[in-house]
């Protein structure tokens, strides 16, 4: 029973531990918020109280200061500038960064008063109680009836319930605040419930010791369930200061991840491109992985820009509309049909014969298309000059089916394609990275965007 009870103590000290871990950076940086300051005085007195309650840390209390029960006024002390720490808490909550305002000073200085006057009671009490016997587990009701002491008792369990009760009203006001983000409103929750459950914990107290004063002995309210409702109450208050830090951390952490993750099918594209991948460290934080991610994507959509064909993606966002796409996924897949596009016609420029120095759409095209005019204008000397410019002009548009073929139209890439002055518009494609590499996961809406885009410019060519 007794092992039960060291680890009921135990468990909220670990878990207050935890948050107050988890908030001291944030404190020590910001040391002149009072919102912060607060939280830090709650969670270090939250600890202190559960460490020196517990029954072993009251015997040795007691045992190293040579004086019986003087862990009492010790534990009351610190529960009750525990009490006063909530009251100071919601003031700062509720008047955020105004601490200067002459209201919000009032009202700390009244608290910080009231409690250390309190404080200060507990010990004068003491002194003049006649306590003897020790007792670790049931002092309260052991001396309820006892001059001094029992005034004490009331008095600090008097202190602990007005602050219990205000400070669990205002949290639960506030967590029905609309507006609030999603983890500080279950943080507040969670705050509530452990504010009215430190209610239980008072209740339970002072029906013992009243009951002790009627002639009654209702002592197990005193030894098992006040305990019990002390530790459910400091668990869920340690879990309501966790939850929003943790939650938004989480979540942070979670976002970058996925977004690292759905970057994964545009990195693997751009691959083919630059011959090498992102540098890797499983070491390195997630958000540096997701920043050389997308810095690896954006310097090689670079190099793929003067390959980009805007006229192939204004006909492929057409198309992607009219099959019937809203108009950000329908942007997506346009870029991501003259993105692929790109890929292709730079791994078909890289194998040609030779290496194109202009980088116009002449340059990527076969010789005998060039060539054909020449046998014309030998056998056509009488035409006039101009019908002759004229006939010079439609020949490349009029070649022969055997020049025509299938592999020469693929392989010299639209006229749209050659870079004007300012080059083809990569903004979209740098800014919406996430959701072009989104698109590359659905090969079969490309494909279906591509040959509706693709489809009039061939069947015109088929029919000439």
């Amino acid at each position: 029973m007794n092992h039960g009870l060291y680890i009921s103590f135990w468990l909220p000290t670990v878990v207050l531990g935890a948050a107050l871990a988890i908030k001291l950076p944030s404190i020590l940086k910001l040391w002149r918020d009072p919102l912060l300051r607060a939280v830090g005085g709650l969670l270090v007195f939250a600890c202190a109280v559960f460490v020196f309650a517990a029954p072993k840390t009251i015997a040795w209390t007691n045992r190293v200061t040579g004086v019986p029960n003087i862990a009492a006024p010790w534990v009351y002390s610190l529960l009750t500038a525990l009490s006063a720490s909530w009251l100071l808490l919601i003031i700062a909550w509720r008047n955020g960064r105004t601490e200067r305002s002459a209201q919000t000073r009032r009202a700390t200085r009244w608290v910080v008063s009231v409690y250390a006057g309190v404080v200060v009671a507990l010990w004068v009490l003491f002194a003049l109680a006649d306590v003897p016997v020790e007792r670790i587990r049931d002092l309260d009701t052991y001396y309820a009836n006892t001059p001094y002491m029992r005034e004490e008792i009331l008095l600090y369990l008097l202190a602990h319930t007005v602050a219990c009760s205000v400070t669990a009203r205002l949290v639960w006001n506030w967590s029905r605040t609309e507006g609030l983000d999603a983890w500080l409103r279950w943080g507040l929750r969670f705050l509530g419930a452990g504010y009215v459950t430190n209610l239980v914990f008072s209740a339970a107290k002072l029906s013992a010791v009243a009951a002790r004063w009627t002639g009654h002995d209702l002592d197990w309210l005193n030894t098992n369930i006040a305990p019990s409702a002390a530790c459910i109450a400091a668990t869920l208050v340690a879990i309501g200061f966790i939850v929003p830090h943790a939650g938004q951390y989480l979540q942070e952490r979670w976002r970058v991840r996925r977004r690292h993750r759905s970057l994964k099918p545009l990195s693997r594209l751009m691959r083919t491109v630059t011959g090498g991948r992102e540098p890797f460290d499983l070491r390195a934080a997630p958000e540096l992985r997701l920043i050389r991610r997308e810095t690896f994507i954006r310097d090689a959509l670079l190099q793929l820009a003067r390959h980009l064909d805007d006229g192939l993606r204004a006909r492929s966002y057409d198309a992607a509309v009219a099959l019937g796409f809203e108009r950000g996924r329908a942007q997506a897949l346009a870029a991501g049909v003259a993105l692929l596009d790109a890929v292709e016609a730079r791994k078909r420029s890289q194998r040609g014969p030779e290496t194109p120095e202009s980088g116009t759409a002449e340059s990527v095209a076969p010789r005998p298309a060039r060539a054909e005019p020449a046998p014309a204008e030998s056998g056509t000397r009488h035409v006039p000059e101009s019908s002759r410019a004229e006939a010079r002009t439609a020949a490349p548009t009029t070649t022969s089916p055997a020049t025509a073929s299938p592999t020469a139209s693929t392989t010299a890439p639209p006229a749209s394609r050659a870079p004007s002055s300012s080059g083809p518009d990569t903004t979209y494609l740098l800014r919406e990275i996430q959701a072009v590499s989104r698109v590359l996961r659905h090969p079969v809406d490309l494909q279906a965007v591509r040959a509706r885009a693709t489809a009039p410019a061939e069947s015109m060519s088929t029919h000439e």
